[in-house]
């Protein structure tokens, strides 16, 4: 059926009531993922803003605020004052799902245990994001994204053997972490409307990140348990070739061979049929044993010609590849902005931007509008005069007494 065929079903979390106190970037990508698949999510900052927001005065840390809370409505409460607990609590008793991501005992320590929140709300999902979980010897290691690539043994089999350990390019551990959060809240609601009860649920970013290490581990236990080295951009388990990133005549190519027919059919890209029958390319294993001669092979194939050409040529013969490309082609990517991936909105605050949405779709559904990420507190009073009917009178006292 076509993607765009019959789209008059809700979306999956329509009804569904978040209370975000997510910050940065783990728990703010699960709670984004929440509304973008329709739940009602209300972003709760402490007065000056949470920790993103906050780094926006930067410059540079806006437009992540901005990727990461769309479709939320932003409100601020005072979490260090008993009435600001108080009305949390409210929230609560109204949600399905609390979602914090602060280092342990945070809540414990200003008096909103995860226990007392589920006694107010039996049905609540408290979903708890962390660097190494709620328990264990290392819970309160402080954690960063950062942190957690160097511990989760990321850095170290990140880069070239002769240079030093190096992080990813990107946020790795803090996004995985909040897809998992995603899954296990969204997992916890479907438990709930079977038994009806609400439970905690976790995610150690750790946890997460280890998966990612499959290719590594797998060269870990083929050398009976030493440290693995630096592959740079050949595979990380040193067990396929070619599997590389390749310099082209204006830029670099990325080329992997999965089976060989993708190997005959390089070959014949390349223009060098002639080594079909070589005894050193035979199989996958007689090319990992002569992986410099396969790299060196194809490098001086590339060399000389420009990416899009080699991208050609690898796309007739069916071989995986790709033009290594910068931010700015990839902000600028027609088939993202095609699918609806990447949307280009006037932001109040930052102008014209380009924001996701999610790359989860509900077929049947239109796709979600985005709404722009709110400025500190716009809706504090609209949400807590429609969920907890406070009057104006009320609200005006919250301010006065630095509640909200």
């Amino acid at each position: 059926m076509p993607e765009t065929a019959h789209e008059s079903r809700p979306h999956p979390l329509q009804g569904v009531k978040v209370v975000d106190l997510g910050q940065i970037y783990n728990g703010p990508y699960a709670t984004f993922l929440m509304a973008m698949a329709g739940a009602d999510v209300i972003k709760v900052e402490p007065r000056e803003g949470e920790s993103l927001r906050v780094r926006g005065a930067v410059g540079t840390g806006k437009l992540p605020f901005a990727m990461l809370n769309s479709n939320k409505r932003c409100i601020t409460l005072n979490l260090k004052s008993q009435r600001g607990r108080g009305l949390l609590i409210d929230l609560v008793r109204r949600a399905d799902v609390l979602l914090e991501n602060f280092a342990p005992d945070t809540m414990e320590r200003l008096g909103l245990p995860a226990e007392l929140l589920l006694a107010e709300n039996p049905r609540l999902i408290y979903a708890s994001g962390s660097g190494y979980g709620r328990s264990g010897p290392k819970r309160d290691y402080l954690a960063m994204d950062l942190t957690v690539q160097a511990v989760a043994g990321i850095m170290s089999v990140t880069g070239y053997p002769e240079g030093p350990p190096l992080k990813a390019g990107v946020a790795l551990c803090d996004f995985l972490g909040g897809v998992h959060l995603y899954g296990a809240i969204v997992t916890a609601l479907y438990e709930r409307e079977k038994t009806g009860c609400g439970r905690v649920v976790e995610v150690a970013m750790l946890e997460a990140a280890y998966v990612t290490l499959a290719s590594n581990l797998g060269l870990f236990h083929g050398s009976g348990g030493k440290a693995p080295p630096r592959t740079g951009n050949r595979h990380g388990g040193l067990s396929m070739a070619p599997y590389n990133v390749y310099p082209a005549a204006d830029g670099h190519v990325a080329i992997i061979v999965v089976g060989e027919e993708h190997w005959r059919q390089l070959l014949r890209a390349m223009g060098r049929a002639d080594l079909l029958d070589d005894p050193r390319f035979a199989d996958n294993k007689a090319r990992v044993a002569h992986i410099a001669q396969v790299d060196a092979l194809i490098e001086n194939w590339t060399r000389g010609l420009p990416r899009e050409r080699i991208f050609e040529l690898t796309k007739q013969f069916r071989v995986p590849s790709a033009p290594v490309r910068d931010l700015v082609e990839v902000v600028n990517d027609e088939h993202m902005h095609g699918r609806g991936m990447l949307k280009r909105i006037e932001h109040p605050e930052l102008g014209p931007i380009v924001v996701p949405t999610t790359a989860m779709r509900f077929h049947g559904t239109p796709q979600m509008e985005i709404v722009p990420s709110g400025r500190l507190g716009q809706y504090t009073a609209e949400v807590l005069q429609a969920e907890l009917g406070l009057d104006d009178a009320e609200i005006a006292a919250l301010r006065r007494d630095q509640v909200i």
